[in-house]
């Protein structure tokens, strides 16, 4: 009984870190990376949650991605508001859910990256679909301004991004699950 307490707490500990890990990465770390697009900006927001999803599977993963987006889309990313907040959880949700659906099947390496690159797929194709549909509202701007940007600027940014943050989930998930099983 209390193997199965400290293991819970244990968890919740870790996804609170984890979203916590994730708005202060947001906050240090932001920059614009296409220049036709300034209002795109990469951030290692999707770093944390990946690492939660590979540690405790694709629904955590989900539950992680909205803690964050609503922890963020209040504090560090306000400006962005409710739109923010709906396409962080969109894009990374379908990212986390697929990643971690993928390596929840297969715990290797291979399904790793597997998972890793179909989830950078779902989350830029679901960013086309929110830009199309959002951004107008956001920025004020047509439908036509937008789909000019779609192949010079969000579908590369988007795809930097979520190759960037899935390299880093690479590099990191293994020690990071080693240090916790560790503290277990």
């Amino acid at each position: 009984m209390t193997n199965i307490i400290t293991k819970r707490i244990t968890k919740l500990t870790t996804i609170a870190m984890l979203t916590a890990l994730a708005v202060a990465l947001t906050a240090i770390i932001h920059f614009p990376i296409i220049p036709a697009a300034p209002f795109l900006e990469y951030d290692p927001a999707d770093i944390p949650v990946l690492v939660g999803t590979f540690l405790f599977g694709p629904w955590v993963g989900l539950g992680l991605t909205v803690l964050v987006s609503l922890a963020q889309g209040l504090t560090v990313s306000a400006a962005s508001g409710p739109i923010g907040i709906i396409m962080h959880i969109l894009a990374t949700g379908a990212f986390s859910v697929i990643a971690g659906t993928v390596y929840q099947k297969k715990r290797t390496y291979g399904g790793a990256i597997l998972g890793l690159a179909l989830g950078a797929l779902a989350q830029t194709v679901v960013m086309c679909g929110c830009n199309l549909v959002l951004t107008p509202i956001f920025l004020g701007s047509s439908v036509d301004e937008v789909i000019k940007l779609l192949v010079p600027a969000i579908i590369p940014f988007n795809l930097i991004k979520a190759l960037t943050n899935s390299a880093a989930t690479l590099v990191l998930y293994r020690p990071v699950c080693h240090f916790l099983s560790k503290k277990a």
